[in-house]
């Protein structure tokens, strides 16, 4: 058993990565277009700063992860911003659906209480993680 620690958390994201990528597979979208995909079709303001800041990149590379997809038909100009296309709605649905069916598999037999302490763990790794990357 491998104790909870960075090891633990690293090899728990890359293999949920490499499920995610599979998903992915044939889609045209990697793991930062699949992210800028799902932040635009969460729709809102400043989509371009919500990639970047998601992605931990600059606004231009924000941006040109959004021309990849509007070059393949996912997103496109309304005027100050992005959108996600009906094509590019319909590819994200498909793509949540097959993850939550893993997801389910993966976790959903585990106790609520559990789950809330694992989310309150995350949470707070995440939130020290970014305040220490802030500071370098």
């Amino acid at each position: 058993m491998i104790a909870f620690g960075t090891q633990l958390v690293g090899r728990t994201e890359k293999a949920l990565n490499a499920l995610l990528l599979q998903e992915l597979a044939g889609t045209g979208l990697d793991e930062h277009r699949w992210i800028a995909l799902t932040l635009t079709t969460a729709g809102g303001d400043d989509v371009t700063g919500r990639i970047a800041r998601a992605l931990r990149v600059d606004r231009a590379t924000a941006t040109a992860r959004l021309a990849e997809l509007a070059a393949s038909g996912l997103v496109r100009i309304d005027g100050p911003e992005m959108v996600a296309t009906p094509r590019g709605v319909a590819l994200r649905d498909r793509i949540v659906a097959a993850i939550g069916r893993i997801t389910a598999d993966l976790w959903g037999d585990l106790p609520a209480d559990d789950l809330a302490v694992a989310g309150d763990v995350l949470r707070t790794v995440l939130s020290r993680a970014e305040v220490a990357l802030a500071a370098r």
